[in-house]
């Protein structure tokens, strides 16, 4: 029986989704513009695109996770964000959150394998 590729590729979207906020708001203590955040992410082993990223800044900043602030000193201009007190508190409930999870999915996937 062969894998169905279309499925597997869905699936491990879905479960990459769910871990974009995190890896964003992993990155954010420090001030960064969107293309450093993409390199600083694929780095890492996280890809993601920039018309994936730049919603999901906006969103968080809507949300007080991120604040933003324009640096137009260089060549041109670039949005900075950064972490918000509000921001590093949910970013470490989801951390905990995700560790947890993390825990019990070993926990489970070993006792499950042969």
């Amino acid at each position: 029986m062969s894998i169905d590729k279309d499925l597997l590729d869905n699936l491990r979207l879905e479960l990459r989704r769910g871990t974009l906020v995190l890896s964003v708001l992993s990155r954010m203590s420090t001030p960064k513009y969107g293309y450093a955040l993409v390199q600083s992410l694929q780095e890492l082993g996280v890809s993601i695109e920039p018309n994936t990223l730049y919603p999901l800044l906006r969103r968080l900043e809507s949300q007080g996770l991120l604040a933003s602030r324009w640096e137009t000193d260089g060549a041109k201009p670039r949005k900075y964000y950064q972490r918000t007190s509000n921001g590093t508190e949910i970013y470490d409930a989801l951390l905990e959150e995700w560790q947890q999870m993390v825990k019990a999915m070993t926990h489970i996937t070993e006792e499950v394998s042969p």
